[in-house]
């Protein structure tokens, strides 16, 4: 036993060694759920040792949700759902300035229908481990995907990617923080050849959403066909807009597959100044533009971060359409609460201050959605994210403001976390009940990930998150959302 606790020791001093000396894993994973390669890819002269010298980085995971809620009926049942899933990517070398990647997913998803009468709508967080489509169809809780498969050149520090692609922007998210990540097709642009500026910019065509073997169309609700479950072969994220449908765009004589165009631009050329610009457009329907500025003051011991962050929408057909409300409803008789139920017109300010001490940050936060109409951002990207944005929590529904303290510890940039990075957070939601059908709410935050010392391939997940409506509770139920996740990367 005294040699065997020994023997543990010195691996445990060795893999500290190993981490201190940047010996990286092949592959890590950040919190916000990134990869980062960390082998660097070779450069060869022939065809064939472009696909043999290619590398491939594999993933095992398993993630497992339950969610209660304080009390239950028909539109409100506890769930327990696990899943088991698998990735391969595969990167080929350099030729001349091109590279190939294809990537294929795979989830396995367990939960007893039975728990909550058949109605798989009422699977709340566990619902992008599987297809609702074809499990409604088919009986399938499994789903396979090809997540990507584009083709790549590189000239001097830009990137020009055609087909199936992951696309990180402030309005897109490959968001794997489920079993398969969200992507798009289409071209895109990446460079940093511009001396400390980032630029991206993005022409997409499709989208497969993390819960969907096949890809759809960016910007609609397909309400073709509802008693062939259309809804959920569509657009169907939970920030999707309502209102644009398959019906409504076919009536207004709008393209049901209209193309989504993002421009990001990131920006450090003013000393401890970050400039932050990105906009988009749904051609004929919507665009958005965000403009942010950190700004860093170093202290003897400490830095602190003030930030602001500004949001306009524009309405450039979709309005008429869909209505000022992301559940489609303020064209209605009832406009519920909206001053123009046809306008998508929409502005959005926020603010923060961060405060870096040691290993810790401490961020209080704050945004305000205009009384106008919501902010329509389906792509997984969140106007509201780094601000106010905490546990799946939508909060820009038109007059809401919201408030947020957050604690983190460890945070890095290299996606593992021999220390555990903790963040603990407090979101105060000022809501209007008439238009988003909410009462105001509390949401209490908390998580952990820490990668194993002796194995840092190995990461674990746990988060905790629970929801405290203030009103009425027997309107809204308070709910918690539990999640438990291992990572193995090789």
């Amino acid at each position: 036993m005294h040699n065997r606790n020994l023997l543990y020791i010195a691996i445990m001093l060795t893999s500290s060694a190993l981490y201190s000396a940047q010996l990286l894993p092949k592959q890590a994973l950040k919190t916000n759920g990134l990869l980062i390669y960390n082998v660097q890819q070779k450069h060869v002269s022939t065809f064939k040792d472009m696909l043999q010298k290619g590398n491939i980085f594999g993933r095992l995971r398993t993630n497992n949700f339950y969610f209660a809620y304080n009390h239950q009926d028909k539109g409100h049942q506890n769930s327990l759902a696990g899943s088991l899933g698998a990735s391969f990517v595969y990167k080929t070398a350099s030729l001349s300035g091109f590279d190939f990647t294809l990537g294929l997913y795979g989830s396995q998803a367990f939960f007893n229908p039975k728990e909550f009468d058949n109605n798989i709508k009422l699977l709340k967080s566990a619902k992008d481990t599987f297809s609702r489509y074809k499990y409604v169809h088919t009986g399938s809780k499994a789903i396979y995907a090809f997540g990507q498969a584009n083709i790549n050149y590189r000239y001097s520090k830009t990137d020009f990617t055609l087909g199936r692609q992951l696309v990180d922007t402030f309005y897109t998210k490959s968001n794997d923080t489920k079993m398969i990540p969200n992507t798009f097709d289409g071209f895109t642009i990446s460079s940093k050849d511009l001396k400390k500026t980032t630029l991206k910019f993005a022409y997409l065509t499709r989208e497969k959403l993390r819960n969907h073997e096949n890809n759809h169309a960016l910007f609609m609700y397909d309400d073709s066909n509802p008693a062939d479950y259309s809804y959920w072969s569509g657009n169907d994220d939970s920030a999707m807009h309502r209102g644009i449908s398959y019906t409504r765009l076919k009536a207004a004589g709008k393209a049901t597959d209209a193309p989504l165009i993002v421009v990001d631009a990131k920006n450090n050329s003013l000393k401890k100044l970050q400039i932050n610009l990105s906009a988009y457009a749904v051609p004929s329907l919507l665009s958005q533009v965000m403009g942010e500025l950190n700004y860093t003051l170093n202290f003897k011991n400490f830095r602190l971060i003030p930030g602001i962050r500004y949001i306009e929408q524009f309405d450039n057909g979709a309005g008429a359409i869909g209505g000022a409300s992301l559940l489609g409803n303020a064209t209605q008789a009832d406009p519920h609460g909206y001053k123009d139920p046809n306008s998508l017109n929409a502005q959005m300010i926020a603010a923060r201050l961060a405060a870096k001490i040691a290993d810790y940050k401490i961020t209080f936060a704050y945004t305000n959605v205009l009384d106008k109409a919501d902010l329509v951002t389906p792509w997984r990207g969140f106007p509201t994210a780094g601000y106010t944005r905490s546990m799946g929590v939508y909060n820009w529904r038109a007059n809401t403001r919201s408030y947020r303290l957050e604690l983190i510890k460890n945070a890095n940039a290299k996606g593992v976390y021999i220390k555990p990075f903790l963040q603990a957070s407090i979101l105060y939601i000022d809501a209007d009940e008439k238009k988003a059908i909410l009462e105001d709410s509390i949401v209490y935050y908390f998580g952990i990930v820490q990668n194993i010392s002796s194995m840092p391939e190995i990461q674990y997940r746990v988060r905790l998150g629970y929801r405290d409506f203030i009103g009425d509770a027997s309107k809204i139920s308070s709910y918690l959302d539990t999640r438990f996740e291992i990572n193995y990367l090789f």
